[in-house]
């Protein structure tokens, strides 16, 4: 027995150590910098979930078992996906990357696979989305993401006995669990050798295998192999950027934090206990109140909703990643296609305000946030109550001028005592007032 503990022990003492080598390449701090000035992404849940419209979580939340889960694969059959239509949407909404699930925690692989017979080329369709959807990025220039579920509801090799959900899938073996670790490396060789540049590499699933989010000890009840899987991906990819939804502090080897459902530091909706780090940031959030298509839910966020998360997340320095999750048959519903192109249209005009910009000398506040870029503050006014701003502790000497982005109109502003007035605020019906503000530091 104390040489099974040893040995694990020395094992779990070479992979931290592993893990904190990392060192980024060129490349990869390059996609970092070029992620950072992104701002904006478009998240996309789709799969033979979609089927029954109950959202992506639907094999867990029915207990629906493997055998029975395994049949929709038989009537997946997405005759109208067009993977143009859904880039030069995303393009058109002034987003730059995608995030595209390829394997989501019910198992089915969305590409052409080696390893699960489970997989997009065994059901009526036939054809690989994965590279349908790489060949229009790179052709339209947009990057592509990879959603990769690190859980599985399906395979007997995962260690779902020591998980926090999947129990009621019928499932009986405990199989090897590191033919389950194996099996991830090799799906993840074939997505980054077959579909061209990838853009990053988007885990979720760790949290299953800890305590829930807010527990004292969150450590994981299984050895993950991160450092080999990271390690992978940056050697298959140097410029490939890697994230990992577990909603702990980011682990050696990740380049960007993500933040569910909630912006950097907030917390609302209880997944977000981390703290922000140095890494670029992320949050991604949905249109209504699920990820996968659901048939019923019809709470759609309002385009000025929408606005000011992607606004309020550039005041905190992140970029929005925007979820919309397609129905069975490949169509985006139109209250999604609607918000995407609103957004766009708002970019038109008030994008240089977004881009390429940094997050405030203030986090968000109740009436709006800044964004910064160069000698320029943008503050974004997000609250029609506000008949003024005050900027205390403003930390440059001198205001060159003041004027709404919109219409180059000058603004009143007044600096004294280190503090920052602008007044009147006038929204005129506007989702997000931007008043440019020209300093000399």
């Amino acid at each position: 027995m104390k040489k099974i503990f040893l040995f694990f022990l020395v094992i779990s003492i070479f992979n931290f150590l592993s893990a904190q080598s990392y060192t980024p390449t060129s490349q990869n701090l390059a996609a970092r910098k070029w992620f950072g000035n992104a701002k904006f992404g478009l998240f996309i849940h789709w799969g033979p979930f979609s089927i029954p419209g109950d959202g992506e979580w639907v094999m867990q939340n029915r207990n629906i078992t493997v055998k029975n889960y395994t049949r929709l694969m038989d009537f997946f059959n997405p005759e109208k996906f067009h993977a143009a239509q859904w880039v030069t949407m995303a393009k058109n909404a002034g987003m730059n990357y995608i995030t595209l699930i390829t394997r989501h925690h019910d198992g089915f692989s969305m590409w052409d696979t080696k390893y699960s017979d489970f997989n997009i080329m065994n059901t009526p369709y036939h054809k690989d989305i994965v590279k349908m959807m790489a060949d229009e990025c790179h052709k339209q220039g947009v990057k592509l993401f990879l959603y990769y579920s690190l859980l599985d509801w399906r395979r007997d090799d995962y260690s779902y006995w020591t998980g926090r959900t999947g129990q009621g899938t019928g499932r009986t073996v405990h199989g090897n669990w590191n033919n389950y670790i194996q099996f991830m490396e090799n799906q993840l060789t074939e997505l980054l050798t077959k579909y061209g540049e990838i853009g990053g590499i988007w885990f979720d699933g760790y949290w299953d295998q800890t305590a829930p989010e807010g527990a004292a000890n969150r450590s994981p009840r299984v050895d993950w192999h991160l450092d080999e899987i990271y390690a992978l991906i940056h050697k298959l990819q140097p410029q490939c950027l890697i994230g990992n939804n577990h909603h702990l502090d980011p682990f050696p080897g990740e380049d960007f934090q993500m933040f569910e459902q909630d912006l950097p530091g907030e917390n609302k909706s209880g997944l977000s206990y981390q703290k922000p780090s140095a890494l670029p940031l992320e949050t991604c959030v949905t249109m209504n109140n699920s990820w996968g298509f659901n048939i019923t839910d019809t709470s759609y966020k309002t385009p000025k909703q929408l606005i000011d998360l992607l606004v309020r997340a550039n005041g905190y320095g992140a970029n929005l990643l925007l979820n919309i999750g397609p129905m069975p048959n490949g169509v985006v519903q139109p209250e999604f296609r609607e918000r995407l192109a609103y957004i766009g249209n708002w970019l038109h005009t008030y994008g240089v305000s977004i881009y390429n910009t940094t997050g405030g000398y203030i986090h968000p506040q109740k009436w709006g946030c800044i964004t910064q870029k160069g000698d320029t503050m943008f503050v974004h006014v997000l609250s029609d109550s506000a008949a003024k701003i005050q900027l205390e502790n403003f930390p440059y000497k001198k205001i060159e001028k003041a004027y709404l982005l919109k219409d180059n109109s000058a603004m009143q502003v007044q600096l004294e005592q280190n503090t920052l007035t602008i007044s009147p605020i006038k929204m005129n019906g506007e989702p997000d007032e931007v008043i440019v503000v020209i300093y000399k530091k």
